[in-house]
């Protein structure tokens, strides 16, 4: 699916294209289950996953609570995607890219990744459409 880091990832090079065509990918392909799914993956419904992490990023950044006390609640939102999912809010392929990209959390600096990664996501998604 989504790879963060380009070769090894003890040498954190980010994927060059992560920001760009990777997220941009993402973004139409989420798109396409709105297309397929009425009033799935608006717009609004994604962007309360965005500030969730941005939020949990803030924290982690601003080191005002421990990364172990930070990491269960960033591993929660793989069961908010899921909720979410059921109740036909997202898409099968958003609730799978944010569980695939939560498994790739290991620290700090991996949940920076992901919410810049989130960010460009959200960036890109704007462009296909109104919702």
């Amino acid at each position: 699916m989504i790879n963060f880091y380009k070769g090894d990832k003890e040498k954190r090079i980010l994927d060059p294209k992560l920001f760009s065509d990777v997220a941009m990918s993402w973004a139409e392909k989420i798109h396409e289950g709105n297309v397929r799914q009425k009033d799935c993956n608006k717009r609004s419904q994604l962007r309360k996953f965005y500030d969730e992490v941005t939020r949990l990023n803030s924290q982690a950044k601003s080191k005002t609570e421990e990364w172990d006390n930070i990491a269960p609640f960033v591993n929660m939102l793989i069961a908010k995607a899921a909720y979410a999912e059921g109740r036909n809010k997202v898409s099968k392929d958003f609730s799978a890219l944010v569980k695939h990209c939560i498994e790739k959390i290991e620290n700090e600096k991996d949940l920076d990744v992901f919410a810049t990664f989130f960010e460009a996501l959200m960036g890109f998604y704007r462009k296909y459409g109104e919702n």
